[in-house]
């Protein structure tokens, strides 16, 4: 029998409905793509993860090991968010179901990978990619994770950037719960995965293997690879696109259904 990614919801079949939903803000209206309006909480944050020698990155050096981590989204920390997405996606217009934790509650939301970052210049050479964030999720804004080479000192880095804001809540439950934590929360998820980061490529320059995503037979990809429900995920409250449209309460579902 099939082993449910999340305890909660049908991750298959919200995952399917992501690509019938939109953007939840409009991008001409945010800080970095015009003139912003609204209360914005712009954030940067990177943390040193390796070091190579001077110039373009090393074949299975730390900034190669680190886009791989990326591109599978493996940095999550899962804590905190966990991601769903499919094996056979393209990268760009990949669509991911995140599951949101905080205690005993779970808020599934969806975001889209909107933007490739693949730049050279003769100071850096730096890759990664962009997610925002759709109709239904708690935040409004744009997440993009940044791996970046000095190539003149060979110092590898990761960088966590991006605007975000509070979406329209219906509920008035979750809307004062988001306004005391949401940030918090925001705030300890970047500094997490920075770390989480560095810890992976670290190791994996020790010569511990990398992550490796598995597949399930309906080619879903649970990320960060390894994590799995707990037993006591079925006495958790969850909600599915819990921002705007009107939020959607869920049933748990039976483990090994």
């Amino acid at each position: 029998m099939r082993r449910q990614l999340f305890a909660s919801v049908d991750e298959a079949s919200a995952l399917n409905g992501l690509r019938h939903r939109t953007i939840n803000y409009d991008p001409a209206r945010a800080p970095e793509d015009g003139q912003a309006e609204g209360h914005w909480h712009v954030d940067s944050g990177e943390t040193v993860i390796g070091q190579e020698p001077p110039g373009p990155p090393v074949p299975g050096g730390p900034w190669e090991t680190a886009c791989t981590l990326v591109r599978q989204y493996e940095f999550a920390e899962p804590r905190i968010l966990r991601g769903v997405y499919r094996a056979g996606d393209e990268l760009k217009g990949r669509d991911m179901l995140l599951e949101g934790r905080f205690t005993v509650l779970r808020f599934y939301l969806g975001v889209r990978v909107t933007g490739i970052i693949d730049e050279t210049t003769d100071a850096e050479r730096v890759w990664g990619w962009s997610y925002q964030t759709l109709e239904g999720h708690l935040e409004q804004g744009r997440l993009t994770y940044e791996v970046i080479k000095d190539t003149a000192t060979g110092r590898v880095r990761f960088r966590v950037r991006g605007y975000s804001r509070m979406a329209p809540i219906p509920s008035p439950v979750v809307r004062l719960g988001f306004r005391l934590f949401g940030r918090w929360t925001q705030q300890r998820f970047y500094l997490r995965v920075q770390r989480r980061m560095r810890d992976l490529v670290q190791a994996a320059q020790r010569g511990d293997p990398l992550p490796v995503p598995a597949v399930r037979p309906d080619g879903l990809i649970l990320a960060p690879s390894g994590t799995a429900p707990h037993p006591l995920e079925r006495l958790a409250r969850s909600w599915l696109h819990p921002g705007r449209a009107a939020p959607q309460r869920v049933a748990p579902l039976p483990f090994g259904s």
